[in-house]
């Protein structure tokens, strides 16, 4: 019964879209990135900060722009923020265009953000949202594998899209910005980032792994149990 609720829970968020808020953030990267092309010096951009503000007063004070207006700069904080600048390469998560999410059967190479991973028994599954990879890791009446058998646990942080182990990120409950599937779990590879994040958007609780429950899943989704 429970297999099919998640399953009417998955076409209605699909049906619904992604929240404007996620929308609206992508797209004032991509603005922002435009903004470094023309007017910005990209070697002596800032790296990410501990918050927001932190960051665009980084920026100014880098001289790695030329003047900009308000919404410029926000742009800019964006684009860095959303892991689109890095002096250094870091480890994401390379899912293939087939790859499909065990939990809702949408394609995951949409949502390179949001990519987490599972490997069980030599097998490598990708979800679009920690959320439905704690389905998967929880629900044991309705996805039915040897727990014992699994060999790696692996979510992209929320910044830089690295992938760092499930067990030692933080996660962000339920703020203001929505993934693919709805409200999330966001997970960041250190509380500091987590925090900032929390703190900007409304997060109800900074969380670690072992601490996320099966009601705390399913109230993502608006049930109560």
């Amino acid at each position: 019964m429970l297999k099919v609720i998640l399953l009417l829970l998955c076409m209605m968020e699909i049906t619904q879209g992604q929240e404007p808020n996620a929308q609206k953030i992508e797209k004032l990267a991509q603005k922002g990135a435009r903004i470094v092309k023309v007017l910005c010096d990209k070697k002596k951009l800032p790296q990410m900060q501990s918050s927001f503000n932190a960051l665009t007063e980084s920026i100014v004070a880098s001289k790695a722009c030329r003047p900009l207006s308000k919404s410029k700069l926000e742009a800019v904080a964006y684009y860095i923020q959303q892991g689109k600048h890095s002096h250094t390469k870091t480890q994401h998560m390379h899912v293939s265009a087939e790859d499909k999410c065990p939990v809702c059967g949408m394609f995951v190479s949409k949502y390179p953000k949001w990519v987490s991973m599972m490997k069980v028994s030599g097998k490598t599954y990708y979800f679009d949202g920690v959320k439905d990879m704690m389905k998967y890791y929880i629900f044991d009446g309705d996805f039915v594998y040897d727990r014992k058998a699994i060999s790696a646990l692996l979510v992209s942080d929320y910044y830089t899209l690295k992938a760092i182990p499930a067990k030692e990120a933080f996660y962000v409950l339920d703020s203001d910005v929505y993934g693919p599937m709805g409200h999330e779990l966001i997970p960041f590879e250190s509380h500091d980032k987590a925090k900032a994040f929390s703190s900007e958007h409304h997060g109800k609780a900074i969380l670690k792994f072992d601490a996320i429950t099966d009601k705390i899943v399913m109230a993502l989704d608006g049930i109560e149990q």
